[in-house]
């Protein structure tokens, strides 16, 4: 079966707008990834970023990564708006009970990518369309992300917009703007888990 093509399809989308500017709720997960998901989105949707991730270990890294989010709104997304969540890391504790020893792009990442979209889901009942910045990453499942986008879509009747911002260069372009911006760019996904494997990593180099 041919993979589908979440890029041709956000594009596809849009151009049916037609110029008009649509209302969208974009769960952001960090800086880095959502710079270039803001600069190409802003183009056609006014956005409210929603920063709901409290699988981010430890706490300090979670309000470091949401002051980065903030900084990069002031300095060039201004028009922007931010919804934040009060920080409960045992949200995501249950989230993936069972499952915290599976490793790196496995079902505890899935879970993971479901709670956070089934909340973004939840709370755009108010927006035309919401997605996430997660697919950037091409350390991310785009098909499970999407898989996920359109499940909630049905379940809350919200509309859902594909995306695989990795696509068209979308990663480098992160990048180079995190270069411009000065933003931080951390070296773990974000739960401890991912933080403990990543510093395994580095001590077998």
């Amino acid at each position: 079966m041919e993979k589908r093509n979440y890029q041709k399809e956000m594009e596809a989308i849009i151009s049916g707008f037609e110029g008009e500017r649509k209302s969208l709720l974009l769960h952001a997960c960090c800086a880095p990834c959502s710079s270039y998901v803001l600069e190409y989105l802003s183009q056609y949707f006014d956005i409210t970023i929603l920063f709901y991730n409290p699988n981010i270990h430890p706490a300090a890294e979670y309000e470091k990564r949401l002051g980065e989010v903030q900084r990069l709104i002031a300095a060039a997304f201004g028009q922007i708006k931010l919804l934040t969540l009060p920080y409960d890391a045992q949200e995501y504790y249950r989230e993936v009970a069972g499952f915290e020893n599976l490793g790196e792009n496995s079902q505890r990442c899935y879970r993971c990518y479901a709670f956070r979209m089934r909340k973004a889901a939840e709370l755009a009942v108010k927006y035309d369309y919401f997605t996430t910045t997660l697919s950037i990453s091409p350390y991310k499942h785009a098909e499970w992300i999407n898989e996920l986008g359109a499940r909630f879509e049905a379940e809350f009747g919200v509309k859902y917009l594909p995306a695989d911002f990795k696509k068209k260069g979308g990663y480098q372009r992160s990048i180079e703007l995190c270069k411009v911006y000065n933003i931080y760019r951390q070296n773990y996904c974000g739960c401890a888990f991912s933080k403990k494997e990543a510093e395994e990593k580095l001590k077998n180099c």
